[in-house]
């Protein structure tokens, strides 16, 4: 429960977060681009040091290209629990730079709105979370429970090795409860408690033909044309009615219960409007099923670029030496990374002609996560979200993957709770990304009484 201290507190300090979140979108964290190395130092610097403002212990812990920043406070009464608290610091990278409507690491407010790359994803998310724990220091001169952040700066490449990175500091990431707040509400006035998240592995397969790029006309029609064994290979890997194609793909996925299709029947979504917005009519993928159903509880396939051949301007008529196609396959609850990427080897075997070789490059993998909806800690995260916005609450799965949930699950054995602030056209990984200024002072609001909420359990 929100005091009416804590409250007046928030609202007489709007205008200061505001500015202190600004200094932190004007770091430019490209965690893909070397040349934003120095960035992403800084910006886990000036994290640390808010931080270590409230006392807490905070250590920036080198990793791979840019540090984890661990940070405890561990001077509640006991016997308090403890949460953990996620987010990252790490942006996409803002091109194209010729549509945005301001410079994107010069936040501005915009009707109603913060625009600047990391508003939502993820800067304001966390950050809305140091706020809240400051709030709650001020006012009640206390925390309510032992809090641990745990913001990584390479979310944005994939978090690579962070199952190691996980697993080797474990003890200092233990905690009762987890929070990732790397997600939206189900729509603009509903707030949402994401309970699944689909799995992930990504990968590039290469087919291998001749030594060399051969002339067309003197080679053409008697080599095996890489790109035109690599079309065709992924031409395979959906059947007539947009099922994958691979051996026991299906194997492992939970059917759907019939308590979840009528409770996603009952969100406020319009299949016809959501293929409008897209400019797509009529929508693809797996006959048979919802929408919903498609983007939250069905796996996929997807060929996301192919390289191969000459690409320049004009006409150069070779056969590539060799092809390339980056894939994904989202996964759903049980499926497993490792038996997926068996049975994309064995398609690969079956497909491949004879005059070309194939390899495959597994780049990251991530397993499906699917939390009790019906928790004593998703019970406090409701209630927080109620009472911070005024609306009742939404439980949904979302399509998309977010490794850190799965390796909290896994290996830490915390179920988390996954409450994101953003809204569904914020414009993520896009030009004029941002965060409307009542979602994140909401979330701040949410952030503070979740943490009490927890601490009564």
């Amino acid at each position: 429960m929100l005091t009416d201290a804590l409250r007046k507190y928030l609202q007489a300090n709007r205008d200061r977060q505001l500015q202190e979140l600004f200094e932190l979108l004007r770091f430019a964290s490209i965690s893909s681009q070397a040349e934003h190395e120095a960035d992403c130092l800084a910006c886990a610097q000036w994290l640390g040091d808010q931080l270590r403002q409230m006392d807490f212990s905070v250590e920036l812990k080198p990793w791979r290209k840019h540090p984890v920043v661990v940070a405890r406070y561990e001077k509640a009464r006991p016997p308090a629990k403890t949460v953990l608290v996620y987010g990252h610091y790490d942006v996409q990278p803002p091109e194209p730079l010729e549509q945005w409507h301001s410079p994107p690491f010069e936040p501005v407010v915009r009707d109603g709105a913060i625009y600047a790359r990391g508003a939502s994803d993820d800067k304001g998310q966390l950050f809305a979370h140091i706020k809240a724990v400051e709030a709650l220091l001020q006012t009640e001169g206390e925390l309510p429970l032992n809090v641990a952040f745990f913001l990584e700066g390479e979310e944005e490449i994939g978090s690579p090795e962070l199952e190691q990175f996980i697993t080797t500091n474990a003890d200092d990431l233990q905690a009762d409860f987890a929070i990732v707040s790397d997600s939206d509400f189900f729509a603009q006035g509903l707030p949402t408690i994401t309970y699944g998240l689909r799995g992930m592995v990504y990968l590039e397969l290469t087919l291998q033909g001749p030594a060399e790029d051969l002339h067309s006309g003197v080679y053409g029609g008697v080599v095996v044309n890489p790109l035109n064994a690599l079309a065709k290979m992924i031409a395979a890997m959906h059947d007539e009615s947009g099922k994958v194609a691979l051996p026991g793909f299906y194997d492992d996925v939970r059917p759907i219960s019939e308590a979840e299709r009528r409770a996603w029947a009952e969100l406020p979504f319009d299949e016809e409007r959501y293929a409008r917005n897209l400019g797509t009519e009529p929508l693809g993928g797996e006959r048979g099923h919802s929408v919903l159903e498609r983007l939250w509880a069905r796996p996929t396939l997807d060929c996301h670029g192919i390289v191969g051949g000459y690409q320049g301007p004009g006409a150069k008529t070779v056969i590539p030496a060799s092809a390339t196609a980056k894939l994904s396959m989202r996964l759903v609850p049980d499926m497993q990374p490792e038996r997926v990427v068996r049975a994309f080897e064995q398609f690969v075997t079956d497909h491949t002609p004879a005059g070309v070789t194939a390899r495959i490059k597994v780049n990251t993998k991530a397993r499906p996560v699917l939390v009790p909806p019906d928790s004593p800690a998703i019970d406090a995260a409701k209630a927080a979200l109620t009472e911070a916005f005024a609306a009742p609450v939404a439980l949904a799965r979302n399509g998309a993957s977010v490794p850190i949930t799965e390796l909290i699950q896994r290996i830490l054995g915390i179920e988390p709770i996954m409450m994101g602030f953003g809204l569904p056209d914020d414009h993520l990984h896009s030009p004029n990304e941002r965060f409307r200024l009542e979602q994140f002072y909401g979330a701040i609001a949410a952030s503070a009484a979740v943490l009490k909420n927890l601490a009564a359990l």
